[in-house]
């Protein structure tokens, strides 16, 4: 009898002690969102549509899209944190979780360093926090490194194109603009009073960058330099599209793309 209640003692210890030990269940509602949980050593729970990368991320259960997110699909797997996104995710949605008793956290990183410090963040809610902030470093000696070589080049004018007709670009107060800064670019539209502006060919062409760098691939480069002759003839560089625009850890391999694209003899 004593064994027995030794032996049923000791299961319930080993039960309440994984129980404690269970990681934090994380849902995240962008794809970079997700990529940020995988850098910080999270695997979540759930994620959004077009969460491919890491390969892991394709495995994982869907609760959001540019649709919106699934509420009660969300509440049902009983998430301690939900990573959400003001630029991509309805409001009102998040707030009704808020308003259920769902803790919400807020990412909206406005340039690399703050990326970083979020991954740092994400320590908290992970089970490899010491990862996270590894991959932290990692990230900001990468920024370092291309500072530390690009800096001091001349400034080479850039149009940052997205779409074609309209045509958008990114002014100062975006993470892509950072990187054409990071790379020893001045982006011709920086200017603007508008994050995410619509310009016109006109006023492309009145600025005369020297190069114009698109996220896609060659063959996309190849039809924007056809959109743009013969006015306009300059290179089209051309940035994986995940990387420039996803504003994840990803963002210092479309800064190093960039830069050696722009920089092709520079002392690598």
């Amino acid at each position: 009898m004593a064994n027995a209640v030794r032996l049923w003692l000791l299961g319930l210890l080993l039960l309440s002690s994984s129980l404690w030990a269970a990681p934090p269940r994380v849902i995240t509602l962008a794809p970079h969102l997700t990529e940020l949980a995988f850098a910080a050593g999270i695997t979540p729970v759930a994620v959004s549509a077009f969460s491919d990368y890491p390969p892991e991320a394709n495995a994982l259960e869907q609760v959001a899209n540019w649709q919106g997110i699934k509420v009660e699909r969300i509440l049902a797997l009983q998430p301690d944190v939900v990573l959400a996104w003001r630029g991509g995710n309805p409001q009102r949605q998040i707030e009704q979780l808020q308003r259920l008793g769902i803790h919400i956290l807020w990412i909206d990183p406005v340039n690399i360093d703050g990326m970083i410090a979020t991954l740092r963040a994400l320590g908290q809610w992970s089970p490899q926090p010491a990862l996270a902030q590894q991959n932290a470093d990692k990230l900001q000696q990468q920024k370092h490194d291309l500072q530390q070589r690009y800096s001091q080049l001349p400034a080479i004018p850039l149009f940052l194109q997205f779409g074609q007709q309209p045509l958008f670009t990114a002014a100062r107060s975006t993470l892509q603009n950072e990187i054409l800064s990071l790379c020893g670019g001045r982006n011709i539209f920086a200017d603007s009073q508008v994050a995410w502006p619509q310009v016109s060919r006109e006023q492309v062409l009145a600025r005369q960058p020297q190069a114009i760098v698109i996220a896609g691939d060659r063959t996309q480069a190849s039809s924007v330099a056809q959109f743009w002759q013969p006015q306009l003839p300059v290179p089209v560089i051309a940035i994986h599209d995940d990387w420039l625009s996803r504003p994840g850890p990803r963002l210092l391999l479309a800064a190093r793309q960039l830069c050696a694209a722009l920089h092709p003899d520079a002392v690598q």
